[in-house]
Order: C-alpha cells, then structure tokens, then sequence
C-alpha cells in the first residue's frame, strides 16, 4: 500500500471525513498531502426535512429524585420511567445522576422497563470537567465518561452530554480549552467503540457564550461528537440568535420553557420560535424538556409536553 492510500485508510477509519477527502483527492492529482493541522468539525449533514421526536430529561425531576433526599427520594427512576410513558412521549433521558446503581442487572431492568413502555432511552448525561489542571484529575474525569458510555451502551442510549468546564484560578482559558478538545478526542474515540454519541452542552465556563461554545465544537475532528442544543443555557443581549448559529451542530436537543438575556430577568421561552430553529437547521432527532422553572413539575411538565407535542405537529 503507498503512503497517501495508507495515510487515507488511516484517517477514514479514525472518522476524519475532511481530511480524508483533501487526501483522496491530492492522491488523485499524484501528490503527498499530509493531515491539516487545525481540523474542525462541520455542521452535521441531515437527509431529508426535519423529523423531531419528544422525550424528557430525569432532571426536571431533581427534587424528587435526588439521592440524597432524607430518608430516601420520593421518586426512582422506575417511576420516573411510568410517568413519562402516561404523557405518551416517544422517550425519556435518565440523567446520570439519579442511578441509586449502575450495575449490568439494574441496567438491564431500566431498559427493559423502557421498551415495555414503548419508550426509547434518548440518552443520558455525566457531570464531567475537562479543564480541570490537575493531570490526575483530568485522568479521572475522562474515565468517568468512559464508564457512562458503557452504561449508556448497556441502557440502548443514543448519546451522553458532557461538559467542558471551568478555568482553573492559576490557568488559563486558551490552556484549558486544549485539554478539553483532547479530552474530548479521547472520549470519543472510546464512545465510537459503543456507538455512543457524545454531546457537548453550551453549559457556562469555557462554553458560556456562543463564540466560546464554537471555539471547543470547531476544535473537534470526530464523527461520534456533537453538541447538545440547550435552550435555556445562554445568557446574551439574543440568546435566539446564538442558538441559530449552534445549531447546525445539534446531535441531541434540551429545551427549556425560560430564557434569559444580559441583564434582565428569566422570561417565558418562545417554544415556537425554538422548535423553529431547529427545523430549518434541519434537525433530525430528540427534543428532550429539561423543566427548570418555579413551578412543580409534576403540574408543569405534562403541560409543557402537550404544548410541544402540538407545535412539533
């Protein structure tokens, strides 16, 4: 095999799809080009018109199912699991942080539990921060992306938010953003053995704004990598505006019923004017409620979720 089709096989194995077309065609005109320096992922491809399907996020339950309610949470992901499914929705994210286990067998259950229920299991999400400076640290944190994708193998999940957090006190944010992209490359290179989608949140620290959000999500050269298009997460003079230009890049979607802009209070969110956005990116795939607000989920959300289900037609 020659350098250029060796190098080609290379990187089309490793998901490198710019690259590996820039190297197919060079190999095309006799010439040797070696692998770009700065490589940037592209906005996902969709085929066909926007298809969008409903599921919920554990956490809008949190205070029902946090684990470390006295004496035990009200709520368990079991039951969290059957009151989706009354609200007849298409699937359910069970956030990381309410499994009282992650054992094979337990995992098993859930899933099982779900496709009894008709429901799928769109994801799951990990706490997770890869700026941290501390190599240990970081060395911990990748692992425990690791084990989730495992865990969301286990469970038939389709992608795992993660986060890429916050700069250290005696670092700084350009240092710490390339441990991130290379925590990033890691993880997914581990995700893509599972087939586990890994979805970056626009969730404050390196990723608060929108030009921050796109200096990591452009870093990143991996075709198991995306973002998760969280409505509720930036705070600007147009948080509108800055989630149109994110999401061409969604592989996973939060939807939040408030915003917040520079300044001024929360206010209502315009769900209409959001599940827009997202059609005309094209965006093909769930739209999960993550409620937020004051009022009791158990009386907001399956309002809310009508409310979706009619403007996603």
């Amino acid at each position: 095999m020659s350098v250029i089709r060796r190098e080609c096989h290379d990187l089309k194995g490793s998901g490198t799809r710019r690259q590996f077309m820039q190297m197919t065609l060079a190999a095309g005109a006799g010439l040797t080009l070696r692998p770009t320096s700065t490589p940037a992922i592209e906005p996902i491809q969709r085929n066909g018109k926007s298809h969008i399907r409903l599921s919920l996020a554990g956490y809008s339950y949190r205070k029902y199912l946090a684990l470390n309610l006295k004496p035990k949470p009200p709520m368990t992901l079991d039951d969290f699991v059957e009151l989706a499914a009354g609200m007849n929705i298409d699937a359910v994210e069970p956030t990381a942080y309410y499994f009282a286990e992650t054992s094979p067998e337990y995992l098993a259950h859930l899933k099982g539990k779900c496709s009894r229920l008709g429901l799928d299991i769109s994801g799951t999400a990990v706490g997770n921060n890869f700026c941290t400076s501390n190599p240990s640290k970081l060395r911990e944190e990748i692992q425990s992306v690791k084990n989730w994708v495992e865990h969301a193998s286990r469970l038939g999940a389709k992608t795992i938010r993660i986060f890429a957090g916050g700069v250290d006190k005696s670092d700084t944010e350009e240092k710490a953003r390339s441990r991130c992209v290379e925590a990033i490359q890691e993880s997914c290179d581990y995700a893509a053995k599972f087939g586990i989608i890994l979805a970056l949140e626009n969730h404050g620290g390196i990723v608060a704004t929108i030009d921050q959000m796109l200096a990591v999500v452009q870093a990143v050269k991996h075709d198991w990598f995306g973002v998760n298009w969280d409505t509720g997460n930036f705070i600007s003079a147009d948080p509108y505006a800055d989630l149109t230009r994110l999401a061409p890049y969604a592989v996973t979607v939060q939807i939040k019923t408030e915003i917040q802009r520079t300044g001024k209070k929360k206010e209502n969110a315009d769900l209409k004017r959001l599940i827009g956005i997202l059609r005309a990116a094209d965006y093909r795939g769930y739209v999960a409620l993550e409620y937020e607000a004051a009022e009791d989920p158990k009386t907001a959300v399956p309002r809310h979720i009508e409310t979706l289900k009619k403007l996603m037609g």
